[in-house]
């Protein structure tokens, strides 16, 4: 039996070395995930002419975009900040990756928080008038008519600089700026106005996020962690130490069988589950089975890498070949793979 199991863990692993060869070279440790909808939101992903209907839950990456129309909203997950758009919104994500955040903002409304600023890091929102770089941890909101004729720079706290074909300009906490004139960088700076029905909606989002008792035990820049409070409990097991475990999930319930698969480049087949809470314990750290199933998020002093198409099995212990029934996180096309008995989950990342 442990002979088999062995024989089946390096079939595991030849098999995603194969499957990953196929993918793109070294693909970013960050994400965006579009964690909150309301009223009617697409996404064009990148490569693709079609629009299809936004879903929590959904990755997305470089070169994708956003439309949320008409009395509609939406909130995306940076790990490190979050971007919360209003109705009549168009956003492009020009560039997601490990040290950077670059969005183009062509009409409508948004607002950015970025929670921490690292050392090296760039948030950078792009407007038809201007580029704006973030200096400093905070909340920034930006307004672009339907022409982009005018960006509105608001800085609730922090500040950036505005660059363009003249000298940058730095807005500052409590200030609004105004510029015109295309790229010219012509502007008008006066004091921040009060807030109005879309901040206020941004500020319950954020406060949301004050006090998670599962912020002891998952670093800060896993995405999807704010969700785990809600829908489950933490408990300290001497082989995994503090793992997380899913409440009102029905008998028979494991890991990677209520969702569904999807292609997104450059990582591959990426798991979307179904639950409201399922998107930090599919993309990070990994599930194990100690007579039930947990999630162990692995050390809360590393800065935490996305990697959601390398997730493996193994490691039944003792259990007979009737006691789990797992699926393996690989897909050719739309089909899954699944294999008894088999009842740990990891991340495994092929360098």
């Amino acid at each position: 039996m442990k002979l088999l199991r062995r024989v089946m863990f390096a079939f595991l692993v030849l098999f995603l070395t194969t499957t990953l060869v196929s993918a793109d070279d070294d693909p970013p440790g960050r994400v965006a995930r579009l964690q909150y909808i309301a009223g009617s939101v697409s996404i064009q992903p990148r490569g693709t002419e079609d629009w299809v209907a936004g879903s929590v839950n959904r990755p997305l990456t470089t070169s994708d975009n956003i439309w949320a129309d008409k009395d509609s909203r939406a909130e995306l997950n940076v790990g490190t900040g979050v971007l919360r758009v209003n109705g009549e919104t168009s956003l492009s994500l020009t560039n997601i990756s490990d040290n950077t955040v670059q969005v183009q903002l062509h009409q409508g409304t948004l607002n950015l928080r970025v929670r921490k600023l690292y050392r090296g890091e760039i948030y950078e929102v792009d407007t038809p008038n201007i580029a704006f770089t973030v200096q400093k941890s905070g909340e920034y909101r930006f307004d672009v008519g339907s022409s982009g004729e005018v960006t509105l720079v608001t800085v609730r706290k922090g500040e950036g600089d505005a660059t363009g074909d003249g000298p940058a300009v730095r807005v500052r906490s409590n200030e609004r700026a105004r510029f015109s004139g295309g790229t010219s960088l012509a502007h008008e700076i006066y004091e921040a106005p009060g807030l109005d029905g879309f901040d206020d909606w941004c500020r319950v989002r954020d406060r949301r996020e004050g006090g998670y008792y599962s912020a002891r035990y998952v670093s800060p820049g896993v995405i999807g962690y704010e969700d785990l409070d809600e829908y489950g409990s933490w408990r300290v097991v001497p082989t995994y130490g503090a793992v997380w475990v899913p409440a009102s999930i029905g008998p028979g319930w494991a890991p990677y069988r209520y969702g569904h698969w999807v292609w997104i480049s450059p990582w591959g087949w990426t798991w979307v589950d179904d639950a409201a809470w399922g998107f930090a314990p599919f993309h990070y750290g990994r599930w194990v089975y100690t007579g039930y199933w947990a999630w162990s998020p692995g050390p809360v002093y590393v800065r935490p890498i996305y990697a959601p198409a390398l997730v493996a099995w193994f490691g039944a212990g003792e259990l007979d070949s009737h006691s789990v029934m797992a699926t393996v996180g690989v897909h050719s096309g739309t089909e899954s793979r699944s294999f008894p008995g088999i009842a740990e989950a990891v991340t495994i990342s092929v360098m």
